[in-house]
């Protein structure tokens, strides 16, 4: 499939504030770290050679401005990324916890990410991408939700495989069940999709993650399903396959922002090399251990975005 892009996504671009230290005063220090999850999967694509194209929308403010030059500058094709000249860009501050867990405070009520318009979306990007990824954060509102679903009948219509990571963030949705059926539909559409046990758990009302799975898989036919489990590692459902890897636990872990997004942006690497059709066991170990390794990585450092790890340093951990 001779494409000129191999993923492109769309969804929120955001400033994540994490914290970095105390002042002088005592006073929790943030810092500005550019955020939101389809952009760092992208991210993490450029930095093991793909090509990317992002589609969304921030502020004409001082966070806007730094988001594009970031995205940019992290080799992502930006040309479907527009400015709301009356919404300011999303903001999140995040609190990391001691066991290096997050929570979020978000101030999007709007923000500019809510604001992209079907007739917006670049239809020409996403018919030229071989994958197109997608969550629910540009699911929790008009008119933004029929930019998504516009975007996802595009995808179909030009035969791109399509990955969904759910990505729930509970405090940015007016009511869960809404986020359910947005979800739900996210998982009628997808061909690839990325949960975390929290997610499958929450979703299918099963503690365990297998019988979760499995309701899926009868539900909605996805073909590849990968579950993140944190500490526990991940594991891939594909066929009437189950295929388990441990995480690469790094003694310096500081927080887990991106980790799920790095993890999944390297299984859509080995989605882009072997193909959705015929994968083996053996190609569903190799890639795991290589997300899992990755995303370890990740969690060594503040942010996501802009510290994604090199081919060379996951080979390194490997």
């Amino acid at each position: 499939m001779n494409k000129q892009y191999d993923v492109a996504a769309l969804g929120e671009l955001l400033i994540d504030f994490t914290e970095n230290g105390t002042s002088g005063q005592g006073n929790p220090v943030y810092e500005a770290n550019p955020g939101g999850a389809p952009c760092n999967v992208l991210s993490m694509l450029n930095k093991l050679g793909h090509r990317t194209a992002f589609l969304g929308k921030v502020g004409n403010d001082i966070f806007g401005r730094q988001l594009r030059a970031a995205v940019e500058s992290a080799g992502i094709d930006v040309s479907g990324l527009l400015t709301d000249e009356d919404v300011r860009t999303t903001l999140a501050f995040v609190e990391t916890k001691p066991d290096g867990d997050r929570d979020f405070s978000f101030y999007r009520n709007p923000g500019a990410d809510m604001m992209l318009r079907e007739d917006e979306v670049r239809d020409d990007i996403i018919a030229d991408a071989k994958i197109f990824h997608f969550g629910t954060l540009s699911m929790t509102n008009e008119p933004v939700r029929s930019a998504t679903r516009h975007a996802i009948k595009v995808a179909k219509e030009n035969g791109a495989i399509l990955s969904f990571d759910p990505n729930i963030r509970e405090p940015l949705w007016k009511d869960m069940e809404d986020a359910r059926t947005q979800m739900a539909y996210g998982l009628s559409v997808c061909d690839i999709l990325k949960i975390s046990d929290n997610e499958i758990q929450w979703f299918s009302a099963k503690e365990d993650y297998t019988e979760g799975i499995h309701m899926l898989q009868q539900t909605y036919q996805i073909p590849l399903i990968l579950l993140s489990m944190g500490r526990d590692g991940s594991r891939a459902y594909y066929k009437d396959m189950l295929v388990e890897v441990p995480a690469f636990l790094q003694k310096n872990t500081i927080e887990t922002t991106g980790a799920g997004d790095t993890f999944g942006a390297c299984c859509l690497h080995h989605i882009l090399k072997y193909g959705l059709d015929n994968l083996t066991k053996q190609q569903l170990k190799e890639m795991l251990t290589f997300a899992n390794a990755a995303a370890s990585i990740i969690t060594t450092r503040k942010g996501a975005l802009r510290v994604m790890p090199s081919l060379e340093e996951i080979q390194r951990l490997l």
